[in-house]
């Protein structure tokens, strides 16, 4: 793999730490008044999730990470993960819940997804940014309550819960930023 030099480091920059890839959260350059000047680092293991920080003198390198970005169709989920399907190699593979847990609370089947490979095996995945989702439940709104910015919770047809504004009903469907969990609008049918 190719050396990443101290004065290449970037934000998204993935390097090898102690065998594991990182992806580099952040990179300050420090010139003291005298010696040499420093690159303090923070990096988010992407296996583990844990974060990392180190400082590297200049001149120093890393090993470039073998990380690469694909898309991948969401097919279903079983008992040990979701379970995608490489939209170019049309490959399948399973990622276990625990890793994506959090972005797959609005996926629905059949959503192109990014999948992030590290030596041609699936580590992460990213959820596409609006999914569009049907109200499965939603108290109704309470008379009289329109006034300000009043919202509500919703579940969606995931399971997933929302909160939206006083006016969305059972059996509406909204937009929903996928990523933040956050209501966008309504969706006309």
């Amino acid at each position: 793999m190719p050396q990443i030099n101290t004065g290449d480091f970037r934000k998204g920059t993935k390097v090898m730490v102690e065998g594991d890839p990182y992806d580099m959260l952040e990179c300050n350059f420090v010139k003291p008044g005298k010696g040499q000047a420093l690159y303090k680092t923070r990096l988010r293991n992407l296996l583990k999730g844990t974060i990392l920080d180190r400082t590297y003198k200049s001149g120093d390198s890393l090993e470039a990470a073998d990380i690469r970005k694909s898309d991948a169709q969401y097919l279903y989920r079983d008992s040990t993960g979701y379970v995608f399907m490489d939209q170019e190699s049309f490959e399948q593979y399973t990622i276990p819940t625990a890793v994506c847990e959090d972005d797959a609370k609005f996926l629905l089947e059949g959503a192109i997804c990014n999948l992030l490979y590290w030596n041609n095996q699936p580590i992460g995945m990213t959820p596409p940014q609006h999914a569009i989702m049907a109200i499965t439940y939603v108290e109704p709104a309470a008379r009289g309550n329109t006034a300000g910015n009043v919202t509500k919770p919703a579940t969606v047809e995931t399971g997933a819960i929302v909160q939206v504004p006083a006016f969305v009903e059972m059996g509406d469907k909204i937009k929903v930023n996928a990523q933040t969990g956050e209501y966008v609008e309504r969706v006309k049918e």
